[in-house]
């Protein structure tokens, strides 16, 4: 069930190429090497970085059906334009032989996506500062969110903490965070590879809070949010405690302060159920 979701979850990567992270100007994928197909190729290299990285090229050939060298090419090509980087050390170094390298976007690369009405959303969220002060913006961003979550069971109604998260993060994959979930100790993490607002919450952090306050609602326990894109980390991560840590245990959310970048794909991670709703 798990290899048929990650399947048509591919797929949706390969379709949504040319829609929401196809590049404005000249930008990521925006110029093919080799002609019009290079650049579909170029542009499904950058959404699954965006979705998953960091990925080495193997990863990413086998996601996509091509060859390890093909991809490599894209790679070099990113690298060369700063909108990919090898990731920092410490992934790739298990096992013999030589290491993989891990590559994921920079902060320019993943600058150079679409970020829809980015302008328009900004002013319209200063003139309603404007007119009606903090506490409109607030209310504004959490009826976002809950119009998101709308469908998500409450914890206290599903009985499960754990099958609420996945809920979630199937409702923000909806809404185009490209979000999936993970285990880390005691708890679990919701990861959100992509922020199509992201823009917008760097000057209205109002936008992430309110994220947080919802999230809390739902779950019924204490969330922690540990890194946003908007304050420039790779993925925006929440850290939801399953149960007390014994005594004496520290917090994953204290122990796993390395969440402010997306890490390989662990074998329990659990990717999101559903592309859309």
């Amino acid at each position: 069930m798990l290899e048929r979701r990650n399947q048509l979850r591919h797929t949706r990567v390969v379709k949504t190429v040319r829609s929401d992270v196809v590049p404005s100007g000249a930008g990521v994928g925006d110029t093919p090497v080799a002609g019009h197909h290079d650049g579909h190729t170029r542009n499904a290299v950058v959404t699954l970085l965006v979705e998953g990285g960091p990925l080495t090229a193997g990863e990413i050939a086998e996601r996509l059906g091509i060859s390890p060298a093909g991809v490599r090419r894209h790679l070099d090509a990113l690298v060369a334009a700063g909108d990919v980087e090898v990731s920092s050390s410490g992934f790739g170094q298990r096992g013999r032989g030589r290491p993989a390298k891990w590559f994921q976007l920079t902060a320019g690369g993943r600058g150079k996506l679409r970020h829809a009405y980015d302008d328009l959303a900004g002013a319209a969220m200063r003139k309603l500062r404007d007119i009606g002060g903090s506490d409109a913006v607030e209310d504004f961003a959490r009826d976002r969110v809950e119009r998101i979550v709308a469908g998500v069971t409450p914890a206290d109604e599903s009985g499960s903490v754990a099958e609420t998260v996945d809920e979630i993060a199937d409702a923000l994959t909806s809404a185009g965070f490209a979000a999936n979930t993970r285990q880390v100790g005691t708890g679990m993490q919701i990861c959100q590879h992509h922020c199509p607002v992201a823009h917008v919450a760097t000057e209205f952090p109002e936008l992430c809070e309110a994220e947080t306050a919802v999230f809390t609602q739902l779950l019924g326990t204490h969330v922690q949010r540990l890194a946003t894109i908007a304050n420039g980390d790779c993925a925006c991560t929440t850290h939801v405690p399953l149960h007390p840590p014994p005594d004496g245990v520290a917090s994953p959310a204290d122990a796993d302060t390395t969440a402010s970048g997306p890490q390989p794909t662990p074998a329990h991670q659990k990717t999101s159920r559903k592309a859309s709703r």
